[in-house]
Formats: structure tokens, sequence, C-alpha cells
């Protein structure tokens, strides 16, 4: 069979998830099951794929849902835990405290505590915290929406301590092959990571340090009375400065840490030298600016739920609601950095398969290690006596972290093992390419030397249609690494890249948009937003395309 019609079969999966969910809007707990069995039946009737091989391949991705489905719950049990208790009220508090100015407080909660976000927890809760806390503050909700989607993308390759470029690049790049490749290249598979990691953090720092500044020009622009760009321009002092308060700490971490903390600490160091010089007035623009009178509002900018205060917070002093946080940041560095003894003590305990049905494929568990376990479900039960929370309010945050998870879920149990079983299809008797890699050499031939611009855009089209960055990388990492191998380019810089643009995607992306409308109030305006966030989605994403293409060109063309 040529390539060309492999590559056509291949790429059936993915069109079958962007036709469900965005033309028949079908949910994602019900797009993937359908989209798995497409999978499954190309493997086997397309490529001969034997019946042991797709078994394992599913089993496979099923362990590693199971794993960011933990992460995933943990990360909620402690949001809600943290709403309940009357922390995140707090927290609320005192940041309106810091300037009346709608630009810098935008700025402060959309960037930086949706980065924080971001960082502890991930998949969409962002964006679906952030602008609920800007309603609050008297944001029009359409208007929180938007800036909470477009701050939601520089962290997000780091988002939920590395899970995005650690389970969604990690686990699909683990073949024999490529770690065979890495060996000859003296590279062991951790430090490849620490490398994707390191120069995903590099080619997003130049879109990062403008997108505060273009979050405040669309704010301005859509939503000030004289609909000016030249309000939201006015601010770049200090856009630029809070950008880089991020940015800097955010390139540091990932160099030297690794790929769990670039957003965690950026965010943290960032607010903590941020907020002290904005009470200051450091590059505080003398005109404050705030949107117009309520009765001027359009009538698709406002939303039907009203925020009212938290009874709570007058018992949850500002200090005490960061310490979870603060815990939280500190267990994740003990226990991932490799020259303290606490990392081998939690990877310790662990469960590894033999190999699965007479197949190379195994599978491995280390419970203690995955963070939806520890720290994050370590630290919601802590929070209980610390907050002296009573019954009810356990039972709601808990209950609805249950709740919320179901329909990613079902929406993972399928969706990852769809991945694996694209991955392992190579091995047939009819020694056909696998499916990422069919698509790749058919893509290569198309592109060429422009592919580094085209690679993101690959990435934001994988979290457009799968809602998280996360499940892009497992669509498309292998399929990024085969193009880098036809091509004769940087493997590390083409895959930074897909992590990049699954970053940048999460502005347009349905599930986020969804979340975060709900939690304002909003219906009817998902349309709107894609088009409008499309605007700062496709700006970042030539900008970080065109520094890969100069990296290649002139700086790392023999980066593995």
């Amino acid at each position: 069979m040529s390539i060309e019609l492999l590559a056509l079969f291949a790429v059936i999966p993915i069109v079958a998830i962007f036709v469900l969910m965005v033309g028949f809007r079908w949910p994602a707990s019900k797009a993937m099951p359908f989209s798995f069995l497409i999978t499954v039946a190309l493997a086997f009737f397309v490529w001969g794929t034997p019946v042991n091989w797709i078994i394992a391949s599913s089993i496979e991705g099923a362990v590693v849902a199971i794993k960011i489905i933990l992460i995933v719950f943990g990360a909620l049990a402690l949001l809600f835990t943290l709403r309940e208790c009357g922390a995140l009220e707090a927290i609320k508090q005192g940041f309106v405290s810091i300037s009346p100015d709608r630009r810098i407080q935008a700025i402060i909660i959309a960037w930086f505590f949706g980065a924080f976000v971001e960082a502890s927890a991930g998949f969409g809760t962002p964006a679906a915290l952030a602008a609920p806390l800007l309603l609050s503050l008297g944001f029009p909700a359409l208007s929180a929406v938007m800036v909470a989607l477009i701050a939601n993308s520089t962290p997000v390759s780091f988002g939920c301590v590395g899970t995005p470029t650690l389970i969604g690049i990690g686990t699909s790049l683990n073949t024999p092959e490529i770690v065979e490749a890495l060996s000859r290249e003296g590279l062991t598979y951790t430090e490849f990571l620490h490398q994707i990691g390191i120069w995903t953090a590099v080619q997003h720092a130049i879109p990062g340090i403008l997108l505060p500044l273009i979050m405040i020009v669309m704010l301005t622009r859509f939503f000030g009375e004289k609909k000016s760009i030249k309000e939201g321009l006015a601010i770049w002092p200090y856009a630029i400065f809070a950008a880089l308060c991020f940015i800097i700490p955010y390139l540091l971490v990932a160099v030297l840490l690794g790929p769990e903390f670039p957003s965690l600490l950026g965010s943290l160091l960032g607010l903590s030298i941020l907020i002290p010089l904005t009470k200051a007035g450091f590059l505080v623009p003398r005109q404050t600016w705030d949107f117009p009178e309520k009765s001027k509002w359009e009538k698709n900018w406002m939303g039907s739920i009203a925020i009212k205060e938290d009874i709570n917070v007058a018992k949850t002093g500002l200090f005490k609601a960061w310490i979870p946080y603060v815990l939280i940041g500190l267990l994740l560095v003990l226990t991932r950095v490799q020259f303290l003894p606490f990392k081998s003590w939690v990877t310790s305990i662990k469960y590894a398969s033999p190999q699965l049905f007479d197949t190379t494929i195994v599978t491995e568990f280390d419970p203690l290690n995955v963070p939806g376990i520890m720290p994050f479900m370590l630290i919601a039960l802590i929070c209980i006596p610390m907050f002296r929370m009573n019954k009810k309010q356990v039972n709601v945050a808990w209950t609805e972290a249950l709740k919320r998870i179901k329909g990613p879920f079902l929406a993972l149990l399928f969706a990852v093992p769809l991945v694996r079983v694209m991955m392992h299809s190579g091995t047939n008797p009819n020694e056909y390419l696998s499916m990422p890699i069919a698509m790749a050499q058919s893509m290569v031939q198309v592109f060429n030397d422009a592919w580094p611009v085209i690679d993101t855009f690959v990435g934001t089209l994988g979290a457009f249609i799968s809602g998280s960055n996360t499940v892009s990388n497992m669509l498309f990492a292998l399929f990024q690494y085969s193009i880098a191998d036809n091509l004769g380019i940087s493997h590390i810089i083409a895959v930074s890249l897909q992590n990049i643009g699954g970053a940048l995607g999460n502005m347009i992306c349905v599930h986020n948009i969804i979340a975060a409308c709900a939690t304002v109030g909003l219906v009817g305006v998902e349309g709107l937003l894609i088009k409008r966030n499309l605007i700062p989605m496709s700006i970042a994403a030539v900008i970080a395309g065109i520094t890969g293409i100069i990296l290649l060109s002139f700086f790392v063309p023999e980066l593995f």
C-alpha cells in the first residue's frame, strides 16, 4: 500500500474526533470511545496489527489514563476544598486591594494567578477559576472569560506539574527505537525530556513576553468605552515587565529543575516580585482604566450568574489561605529534584507488569509519584483540620470533584488507548509504517522547510479537538518526532513546538471555553470567543514557529 493511502487511512481517527466534536458537537466522552473503535478497526483490518498487540496497547493506554485521571481528581478535590473553606475568597480579596485599574487586575489574576492554578491543577481549571474571580471584581462576564483563556497559554506546557510534557510527550515517545536512538547520541530518556522542557520554555518566552500586552489590547479594544487599542498599548511598560517577572524564573526553572516546576515557581516568584512593586506604583499608569457604565454594556457581555461574597472569608486570613499552595510547591520540589533522597523514596513503591500478552509492552504504576495523590489529595485532607471544615463542606467539595471527573474520566479512558494503538500499529506482518509515521512522511512532502511554523498549528489543532495539551501531545508527539526524522531537523525543537502549539490551543479549546462560560453564566458566545481568541493564538503560534526556524538555522542546527 502506498504511503499516501496509508496516511489517508491514518488520519481518519483524527478527522472523526474533529467532525464529531466540532461538527456534531458531541462531548469528548462520546466522541473518544467512537474514535477509539475506528482506530482499532483500522489497526486490525488495514494495518493487520495482531490482536494481542491491540489489547496490550489499550491496557497500556488505560494505565496512563488512570494516572492522568488521578491528577485531575486530586487537583479538583483540592480546588473545591479551598473554595468551601473560604481560602479562594480570601485570595480574591487580597487581589482586589492591589490596584483599581482593570488592566492591572486582568494581568495579576488572569496571567499570574491563572498560571499558578494551571501549574498546580491544569485541565481547564485556570480559566474556569480566573473568570469568576474577575467577574466578582466587576468585569463583564464575556471579557472575564476572554482574558482568562488568552492568559491560559504560556504556562500550559508545564501545567499540572509538567503533565503535558512528562506524560503527554513522555509516554508517547518512550519506544525502544527512540530510546536506542537517544543512546547512540549519549542521551538518557530523562535527559531528552529535560531538553524538550528547556527548549519548550525558550520558544514560549518570546510570544510569552508579548501575551499580557496582547491580552490587554484585546480587553480595551472590545470592552472599552472608546473601543481603543491605544488604551491597551498605554500600559506596555507594566505589561512587558509583568511578563518578564514570570518568564525569567520560568526559563531558569526549566533549565535547572525540569518540566514539573517552570509554571509553578514562575507564577509564585513573579507574583512575589510584581505585587509589592505594583502597590508602590512602579510602572503603573497614571490614568486608571475602567469599563464603561453598566448601562452601556452590550447584551452579550453579561452572564446569568451574580457572584456573591463568601461568608467564610471572615475566618480565613490571606496568609493562611496561601499555606496549602505553598505546601504543594514545597512537596513537589522536595520529591522531584534529583539531588535529594525523597524522589527515590516516593518512586520506590511501584508496580511493574510483566510483558503483556506476549508483546514487549509493559506498564508501571507508582502511586506516591502521581501528583494527584501526593501532594494534591494529601493537602486537601490536611486542609480539613487546618480550616476546621465541617462534614457538609468536605462532602460538598469531594462530591463536586467526583461529579466533574465523570466526563474527563470516560474521554481519557478511550483517548489515551486510541493514541497507544496508533503508535503500536507499526507492529504488523505487512511491514506498514505506524499511523503517526505514515502521516508524518506524507506531510513532509508538502511543507518541507516551512514545517516549524506549521508544527505549532498542529499542536493547536490537537488541543482544539481533544480539549487538552496533554492529549494533543499524545496524538502528535510521535508524528512530530517522525517529521523531524524525515526533514533531518532537531527532534527536540520539533517536539517542543508541538508542546507549545498544544498550550496555545487552550485559548480556543472548545472544552475550556464551555467550562469557563458556565462559571459566569454565559450561553451562545462560544463562536465569538473562538473567533476573537484566534487573533492572539495565531500571533503567538507564528512567533514561536519563526523562533524555531531561527534556532534550527543559526543556533542549534546539531541539536538531537
